[in-house]
């Protein structure tokens, strides 16, 4: 069983410093790519997908959560308010209020909706210092988060749709949920006293999980203050269990900031807001794919997606020009050289790459590469120019295995195995 804590600071991915303060890690370079990798995967898709990107503050008043009801019912773990100007501004704690006013911002027409508005954007937890831990709980959040703006007739396949994204990113990332969950309110919680609102929402998710034909459980207490939603929960190797992506069926706020559209009779109607976030917070997901993979992620998300390997210094010149080839055509790639040790031990030090790529006096004579795998295989008869052209084409499919399916590859020796592994280099 892996720990994110220790695995991602050995990797070099994360880390934290007092100075900064708790739950604020930072991010170093190779798990600044693994995010940005990830970031730009759910850009594109909710491109493909119809949504349209927007940026939104980090700050609001705090009359805007008290529209929103976030402040009645979330202020504990909000941060209080800062005095500006004679006005109380709050980090926010949600992206949700932002969206609704850029929605009210000019009229809007039926022809518009659905109207699927997304930002991966800053959000604020103040959260108690002994609940803190790596990238799981923090109090910067980096969310990904999209509003749908429907009818109601809309819902249920808005809301079908993004259960599908969330299932489509999940076999991108190699990993799986532990289960679906509706999460319904419970007894003593602070919710939104408007029972029929709450009902609508019910049945709505319901038709939803049920028309997916996904199993899922109903959990008394787990639900938003506003409303319903449907939980996607992922388990860690101990069997813990926590929330990644969810999606939201949301009456209140459209009634509480007074949105509206201009309907196909020309009267004003009030849209349905859909909440639903394909991989929850950046952190938390990091975190889980760190534990689920022990770093060895999918290639499309790995910090470094090529090694070389110049057996001598007389290949460094070979090295760089592929090294290169890979950096224009967008792979992130690095020489190891002989100044890091034998082969052998670069190839153990580069254990985790998805790629690696050994140039001996032999191929650099005949300008070819011998491709080495993470998982072992060696694809053969591969020259300089088309090895990065395959992995560039592995890569952009955002798929979770190594090599095509009828490549011709030996399966060889394991990727951790100490010498050459009958590399061809000489």
């Amino acid at each position: 069983m892996h720990d994110h804590r220790r695995l991602g600071r050995e990797l070099g991915l994360f880390d934290t410093d007092p100075l900064i303060g708790s739950g604020l890690p930072y991010w170093l370079p190779d798990g600044a790519a693994v995010r940005h990798a990830l970031e730009e995967y759910i850009r594109e898709a909710e491109r493909r997908a119809g949504y349209r990107h927007v940026y939104s503050p980090v700050l609001g008043k705090r009359e805007l959560y008290e529209i929103s009801g976030h402040w009645s019912h979330y202020s504990d773990d909000m941060f209080p308010p800062m005095d500006l100007g004679g006005e109380q501004v709050v980090l926010r704690p949600s992206l949700c209020p932002h969206h609704a006013l850029i929605f009210r911002s000019r009229s809007r027409s039926y022809r518009e909706l659905p109207l699927r508005m997304a930002e991966l954007g800053g959000m604020y937890r103040s959260e108690l210092s002994g609940v803190l831990g790596g990238l799981t709980r923090v109090r910067a959040i980096q969310l990904n988060d999209a509003h749908i703006f429907c009818t109601l007739e809309q819902v249920a396949d808005e809301a079908g749709a993004a259960l599908e994204m969330i299932r489509r990113a999940y076999r991108a990332l190699g990993i799986s949920p532990a289960r679906y969950r509706l999460s319904l309110p419970g007894p003593g919680g602070k919710y939104v006293a408007a029972p029929e609102l709450w009902r609508r929402s019910t049945e709505l998710l319901t038709e939803v999980l049920d028309r997916s034909g996904l199993p899922y459980e109903a959990a008394e207490g787990e639900a938003a203050f506003y409303g319903p939603k449907i939980d996607i929960q992922v388990a860690d190797g101990a069997g813990r269990e926590s929330t990644l992506s969810t999606v939201q069926v949301d009456f209140h706020q459209p009634e509480r900031f007074g949105l509206h559209y201009i309907g196909a009779d020309g009267a004003k109607h009030r849209p349905v807001m859909v909440h639903r976030s394909i991989i929850g917070s950046v952190e938390r997901a990091v975190a889980h794919l760190i534990e689920h993979h022990g770093g060895a992620f999918p290639a499309w998300l790995a910090p470094v997606q090529v090694v070389v390997l110049p057996v001598s210094d007389a290949e460094l010149p070979d090295a760089a020009a592929l090294a290169r080839r890979c950096a224009d055509l967008g792979l992130r790639a690095e020489v190891a050289g002989p100044e890091h040790g034998s082969l052998g031990a670069r190839v153990r030090q580069a254990r985790l790459v998805p790629y690696q790529a050994v140039i001996g006096a032999r191929e650099a004579a005949a300008g070819h590469v011998a491709l080495r795998l993470r998982d072992g295989r060696r694809p053969e008869g591969l020259t300089a120019a088309e090895a990065p052209a395959r992995i560039r084409a592995l890569v952009g499919s955002h798929g979770t295995d190594l090599w095509d399916t009828g490549a011709d590859a030996d399966t060889g020796v394991d990727a951790g195995s100490g010498g050459r592994g009958g590399l061809t280099a000489g």
